[in-house]
């Protein structure tokens, strides 16, 4: 799987691209949830939800495992910040939405490497104490 930094928001790059950057964001998405499908066993859908791959993704992602629910909101909201770019790529808040899409994906990618690791993540809350003082 890319490493999410592998995206390099910079400054002059979210200027210059916003479109492809909110492009790639959404792509780093479907990418992990790719990976969560795969190491469940089944081939990643080509379907699209709503228009989008990646709620189509989550949404098998989702079936036999309701915990998974939880990143259905992180899914949907980088959605909404890619729409957001893609309609007003010249906004003037378009640099701060990039961050916050960016900071969306990370967050998805480490929900799903997290429930990886340890399969109760999310029954609860992804920063439910009782996996933080089980991993300490």
């Amino acid at each position: 799987m890319r490493a999410i930094g592998e995206i390099g928001v910079r400054m002059e790059f979210l200027r210059d691209a916003p479109n492809a950057t909110a492009s790639e964001l959404l792509d780093l998405g479907e990418e992990v949830l790719e990976h969560w499908i795969a190491a469940r066993g089944d081939a990643p859908t080509d379907e699209r939800r709503e228009g989008f791959r990646l709620l189509a993704l989550h949404r098998q992602g989702a079936r036999g495992e309701p915990s998974f629910n939880a990143c259905r909101e992180t899914c949907r909201e980088l959605v909404y910040h890619h729409n957001l770019i893609a309609l007003e790529p010249d906004h003037p808040e378009t640099p701060r939405r990039l961050r916050l899409a960016a900071m969306v994906a990370l967050h998805l990618y480490l929900f799903v490497s997290g429930k990886m690791e340890q399969s109760e993540l999310g029954e609860f809350c992804c920063s439910s104490r009782p996996h933080h003082a089980q991993s300490a």
